[in-house]
């Protein structure tokens, strides 16, 4: 009577460990790539769901589905024009061949970032710097083919490459803040030029319609004289225009 509590404790214990053992519970971005005496068996990538395993014959490595983001930590690079700069990336990838991922690399989450490092020091070291700064969208489609073409045989899609950051020495970013100024000056002296031409051109083009009609001008000077008088209070002396006289001076002749 003593043995039969014993007995069943132990045969429950042993239950207990054989279903935890058979029995797996795969999310549904989880796939289980199941192993049995060593071989991958036919069709071995399993779930969602509920898994059912031989207990110390089959054993299975999960692997997640969901995208990765992985930060690539800052790399040395000597671009082609010998500036020495520091350049750090973000990577978005995702496995989607499950069983490639397990057997054809032994970890492939570092695999890819290895990879990644190096190939963002020999893309990088092969341009130059003003296209590091105003190409980046073509740097990083770049990035992305050459990681992608090399990781598929792993069954990993590289989705995006983005260069996050890239550190300049001092001097070069003293020297590109003189030439980004130089540049603004230029820029101010240049529409500082083209607006006195276009003001030279329109008195120029003023000047002529003034003498080919005197009675214009004869406007626009008696214009000014009333400017004149309502600007200031005091007492103005100017002199007559002699042709603003002559038609007084020939209704005098036409008199006599």
């Amino acid at each position: 009577m003593e043995q039969f509590p014993i007995t069943f404790v132990v045969i429950a214990v042993f239950a207990i460990i054989f279903l935890s053992s058979a029995i797996k519970i795969l999310n549904e971005y989880e796939r289980g790539v199941v192993f049995r005496l060593g071989r991958v068996l036919e069709g071995g990538v399993k779930g969602p769901g509920i898994i059912l395993l031989i207990p110390f014959i089959d054993r299975m490595v999960k692997v997640s589905l969901r995208t990765v983001v992985m930060d690539v930590p800052p790399q040395d690079v000597i671009t082609s024009d010998n500036v020495s700069i520091k350049v750090n990336a973000v990577i978005y990838f995702r496995v989607i061949q499950p069983q490639k991922a397990i057997i054809e690399v032994e970890n492939y989450l570092m695999a890819t970032s290895q990879f990644s490092q190096t190939t963002l020091r020999s893309v990088l070291g092969q341009s130059e710097l003003d296209d590091l700064l105003s190409q980046r969208e073509k740097i990083n489609h770049k990035l992305q083919q050459i990681i992608d073409t090399n990781t598929e045989p792993w069954g990993i899609k590289v989705s995006t490459v983005e260069v996050k950051q890239i550190d300049l020495p001092q001097e070069m970013q003293r020297a590109m803040a003189k030439q980004a100024e130089a540049e603004r000056e230029r820029r101010s002296k240049v529409i500082s030029a083209e607006g006195e031409f276009q003001a030279s051109q329109r008195l120029a083009d003023a000047a002529k319609i003034l003498a080919e009609q005197p009675s214009a001008l004869t406007l626009r000077y008696l214009q000014t004289l009333r400017e004149i008088a309502t600007e200031n209070n005091s007492t103005t002396i100017f002199p007559v225009p002699i042709d603003f006289m002559k038609p007084f001076m020939q209704n005098v002749k036409d008199t006599q």
